[in-house]
């Protein structure tokens, strides 16, 4: 960017200098300056002209709110983290911010709000995320009010491997024009690798706001609040932690294999709270590369360009740290197909075969497309530019930091399977189950998690319910509640295939009753009887005394598998409120439903 203007009012050095500096500023950096220096300006013609000066600002401030609401709807806490991020920046930059849950907006104050960011995951098929659940209902409802004078843009996060991709956030998109509201800027839809997307709309919209909003140059920061040391390590900087055990914690002779992995977090200053997650950066598995690799016909050796950054690998060191090979996407089989002339592919992408589609994709991977539609006759750099980053995978932390201070434990099932005639294999489970060993580093970060904490009140009852690795954040609920000698009663459902080889960490259970730490457990275990018992089960036989606990102000937590378990537990917890509190159906579902308002029902499910 060279400055060529005949009139330019720098003189040569200056000129030089801007030329130097320019071309490597930032979008965001680029803004900053822009705002900076109108702000400099104003104060300057304040200074000069004060009447005139006020007269103007008053003028701006009437048209121009700097109000800004940014509500958030998140299961994992990720959509929350971007909001409370932004919301910072936002603050620094003189706006006047509100950060917070949708669950915690009232809808009736969507009228007063002038400017409004909304960022939010889509759940299971499409869904909304719990906490967004009761304004999904309001915006999508009869009483939701024209919004003529709302400006708004929406960040939209998802995963492309599901079909109804990114569906929440283009739901509320389109449900704000219906109601005239106007775009600050256009929606972006994120997959699984958000950082750069989210940041372009971040400065999209950073830049809309700045160009309309009356600068101020009195700069606000939260430093205050920030804690003594912060963590140099994030998602985007993950620390290599050190891994100090691995554990098998079903007896011999069970179906099933689920670790028990103990990770140094010595070096790091990461912390993290009870219902906290932990990502891992995990790599596929070498074998199945290679395979890859001689399908394709493409040299192991041969480098290609990994990231926008220009950093450079070879393709099997690519394939096996870089990118997803283990899931398609249709986006992935569309982009194939504009590389290949398989006529089969293209049919198999065309508006008419969604249906096709989705069941092609199901329990498929890349392996499965190149053997099915190839040889393609792309490069080595063609075929990586079509692949998606490979995702973090996250898991419900199993330990209390205070009372395990710089460790983190986590319960990993090992996903084996078998699907259209080939095994398969969780990628990141089965790299802590068969390649792991003690001593070895693991890519880590802290994925805090609001959405799913312990009562602020240690004397609140908790019910906890949690089927096999649904048992992790539990057990770290248990060590905390320990560790600061909460008075609240506690109560534990836990299920799984056989009393004698999947009863996970049954003495540390056995221990807690002991200790008056843990009041009450119910297990159910599913194979050890000809008709199959669940969690579920075990609630209705106990529901008298479960409603009571409801009734003295429990709350209810539930961890582990959406589909099926969390969807049984749900409808189970309306039948106990339905019977034992004589109540209709529809008021016993707005029981449950009062209860996830209040955040007396929290659900950590995958």
């Amino acid at each position: 960017m060279q400055l060529q203007v005949t009139n330019s009012p720098f003189n040569p050095e200056q000129v030089e200098l801007l030329n130097q500096l320019l071309p490597n500023l930032t979008a965001t950096q680029k803004i900053w300056l822009s705002g900076y220096l109108t702000a400099t300006q104003n104060a300057i013609t304040a200074e000069n002209e004060p009447q005139a000066a006020t007269q103007a600002n008053v003028a701006n401030v009437k048209a121009i709110s700097k109000e800004i609401t940014i509500l958030y709807g998140s299961q994992t806490g990720t959509a929350q983290g971007i909001a409370e991020t932004k919301g910072k920046v936002l603050t620094e930059k003189g706006f006047n911010v509100t950060v917070s849950s949708m669950n915690d907006f009232k809808p009736n104050n969507l009228k007063k709000v002038k400017n409004l960011l909304i960022v939010v995951s889509t759940h299971g098929e499409g869904d909304p995320p719990d906490n967004a659940i009761t304004f999904h209902e309001f915006l999508h409802g009869k009483r939701a009010p024209k919004l003529d004078e709302l400006n708004f843009s929406v960040l939209s996060l998802g995963d492309s491997s599901y079909e109804f991709f990114c569906e929440t956030g283009k739901e509320f998109d389109q449900r704000l024009e219906e109601l005239g509201a106007n775009r600050i800027a256009n929606r972006v839809d994120c997959d699984l690798d958000y950082d750069e997307p989210s940041e372009e709309w971040f400065n999209d919209v950073l830049s809309q706001l700045s160009a309309t909003a009356v600068e101020n140059s009195a700069v606000q920061t939260n430093a205050s609040n920030a804690p003594a040391t912060e963590s140099v390590y994030s998602r985007t900087n993950p620390f290599k932690a050190e891994v100090l055990d691995i554990i098998n914690l079903n007896g011999r002779g069970s179906d099933k294999q689920t670790l028990h992995i103990e990770l140094s977090l010595e070096g790091s200053n990461l912390t993290y709270q009870p219902g906290d997650a932990l990502g891992i950066y995990p790599e596929n598995n070498p074998n199945l590369v290679d395979i890859l690799l001689e399908a394709l016909n493409f040299s192991p050796e041969e480098i290609v360009t990994v990231n926008k950054q220009g950093d450079v690998r070879s393709l099997r060191d690519a394939l096996i740290s870089n990118f997803e090979i283990t899931v398609l996407t249709k986006p992935l089989l569309e982009q194939a197909a504009k590389l290949s002339s398989n006529k089969e592919l293209l049919e198999l992408v065309s508006a008419e075969n969604t249906g096709k589609l989705k069941a092609y994709i199901h329990g498929r991977d890349l392996l499965d497309l190149v053997q099915d539609f190839g040889p393609f006759s792309f490069s080595a750099q063609d075929f990586v530019n079509i692949l998606r980053k490979i995702p973090a995978r996250l898991y419900s932390i199993a330990s209390s930091y205070s009372a395990n201070p710089d460790e983190v434990h986590l319960t990993i099932g090992a996903v084996r399977y078998e699907s259209n005639n080939r095994d398969r294999e969780g990628v990141c489970s089965i790299l802590c189950a068969d390649r792991l060993q003690p001593g070895d580093t693991l890519p880590i970060y802290i994925q805090h998690n609001q959405n799913f904490k312990l009562p602020e009140n240690p004397e609140t009852p908790i019910i906890m319910v949690g089927p096999g690795t649904g048992i992790a954040p539990f057990r770290a609920f248990m060590q905390e509640r320990e560790e600061i000698g909460a008075e609240g009663k506690s109560w534990l459902f836990f299920g799984d295939q056989h009393f004698v080889t999947d009863f996970l960490y049954q003495t540390e259970w056995q221990n807690l009753i002991k200790n008056d730490v843990l009041t009450k457990m119910d297990v159910a275990f599913s194979r050890d009887s000809e008709k199959k018992v669940y969690v579920q089960h075990r609630m209705l036989e106990n529901s008298k005394e479960l409603f009571n606990w409801l009734e003295e102000g429990a709350v209810v937590y539930i961890c582990g598998d959406e589909k099926h378990m969390a969807h049984d537990v749900h409808k189970t917890l309306i039948d106990i409120v339905e019977k034992e509190g004589n109540l209709s159906r529809e008021k016993a579902e707005e029981y449950i439903a009062s209860m996830q308002q209040a955040k007396r029902y929290q659900r950590d499910v995958y």
